[in-house]
């Protein structure tokens, strides 16, 4: 015979509400524990009746000055002993009076100087970054006649220099305006400051150091050591040969 859903339901013991913690919660007479739940309010009332009372708007200035000083808030704006993060971010007569008049503490003010630090400082970092970049962009379109221009030459200065230079060279000559005009002017003329086959390889072929020679390092400025390397790259050329 199936079994009668209604009566078993009738019959069951009722669970308890998710929303009633179980020391208020009487199982055997199915409700709630109206005696533990007043003496736990009476416990709670007295507990925050011996702390100080947060002032409302009808508030004077005594009883405001009072709560703030049980909190911790000293009574003058000087008496903030600020730790700068950042050279940057060294304690500010300004902002801690703002920051006093609202009632902050010296946890809740470091709080704002370190929060400055660890997140606004970087964002200012990559915005000024972003605007120099900028700038110098339109310095290089104007230098060479244009936007459209200035990107087809950029194209062809990159492949060059990625061609002729050491990778840190190039990469640091490309982050300033006057680099970049200066990578161009290499390229035009054909004089790279610094050769990648500046360095003379012990095995080093004729022609490479025949371009060295061609080097306005070797026979214009007469550089000491890069005539040495030169030099001692043609004596391992004969001598192998």
């Amino acid at each position: 015979m199936a079994e009668d859903l209604l009566e078993k339901t009738l019959n069951s013991p009722a669970n308890r509400p998710d929303d009633i913690p179980e020391k208020f919660w009487d199982a055997e007479a199915n409700t709630v524990r109206v005696d533990a739940l007043l003496k736990s309010y009476r416990e709670l009332e007295r507990h925050l009746s011996s702390r100080p009372g947060i002032p409302g708007e009808d508030a004077n200035a005594e009883e405001r000055a009072r709560f703030l000083r049980a909190m911790g808030v000293p009574e003058t704006p000087d008496a903030y002993k600020v730790e700068a993060r950042h050279p940057l971010l060294e304690s500010d007569t300004l902002v801690n009076q703002r920051l006093h008049e609202a009632g902050f503490t010296p946890t809740q003010v470091q709080l704002v100087y370190d929060l400055a630090s660890e997140h606004l400082l970087p964002l200012i970092a990559d915005v000024a970054q972003q605007f120099e970049a900028d700038r110098q962009i339109e310095i290089l379109s104007a230098h060479f006649g244009g936007e459209k221009r200035f990107r087809t030459i950029a194209t062809q200065i990159d492949a060059w220099g990625r061609a002729h230079l050491p990778e840190a060279v190039f990469e640091a000559l490309c982050t300033t305006s006057e680099g970049v005009i200066a990578l161009e002017n290499m390229m035009r003329k054909g004089e790279p400051a610094v050769m990648k086959s500046a360095a003379a390889p012990k095995d080093a072929s004729e022609s490479e150091l025949r371009a060295m020679v061609r080097d306005p390092r070797y026979w214009k400025a007469k550089d000491p050591a890069f005539i040495d390397r030169v030099s001692e790259g043609f004596r391992s050329l004969f001598a192998n040969k």
